[in-house]
């Protein structure tokens, strides 16, 4: 289920398109996203933000397959170039977190590769460091963070958002070629799930 938290109507500037960013904070519950491009004046401008949510209770398998419909329904609507997805993270005292969250990494960059985007990968901290100027920024100074580099009139709740918001900035920010890049092939496309409900902003 694919639930819009933060949307902006905008139309496609007629004077200088602009390459679109989906940004990913991937998990197994909710995986956050974040569709920004620039205006003409090269300033981040946030199209859609929101969440997908998967029912707990379901499978893994089925709930692998769910984030892969809706990650399908998000690029066949707004068709992204470049997707930028966290990097895994392991703590030493939860590793078994690591390996549950690279399920759904996984996913997100198989069907990045068979929609033929490019793919971007960034660490937390890099995300971090390049929004607030700190890679230890807590949850509240990266929504900030991003609500006023935005000029969004709220904070983007829930966090997966805020964070998904803030890797889609990094990615507009960072180069788009390198060893965290890359640019698969294209692949047939595949069918996607019905609706996006949005809300506005």
């Amino acid at each position: 289920m694919v639930t819009a938290g933060l949307r902006v109507n905008v139309a496609p500037d007629p004077v200088a398109p602009a390459p679109r960013v989906l940004g990913i904070d991937p998990g197994l519950l909710r995986t956050g996203y974040a569709v920004l491009d620039r205006d003409a004046r090269s300033e981040a401008r946030l199209v859609e933000a929101g969440v997908i949510r998967l029912a707990s209770r379901e499978p893994l398998a089925r709930r692998l397959a769910a984030l892969a419909e809706a990650l399908e329904l998000l690029i066949e609507t707004h068709r992204p170039p470049l997707l930028v997805c966290e990097d895994l993270y392991a703590h030493y005292a939860h590793p078994r977190t690591a390996i549950l969250m690279g399920h759904a990494r996984g996913v997100v960059l198989v069907t990045a590769a068979r929609r033929g985007l490019e793919v971007l990968s960034v660490g937390a901290t890099r995300v971090k460091k390049t929004l607030t100027g700190s890679g230890h920024a807590s949850k509240a100074q990266i929504q900030r963070a991003v609500a006023g580099t935005l000029r969004l009139a709220r904070l983007p709740e829930p966090s997966d958002v805020a964070d998904a918001i803030a890797i889609g900035l990094c990615g507009l920010r960072l180069p788009r070629s390198g060893p965290g890049a890359s640019a698969p092939g294209r692949r047939r496309v595949m069918r996607a799930a019905d609706g996006l409900q949005g809300a506005a902003r």
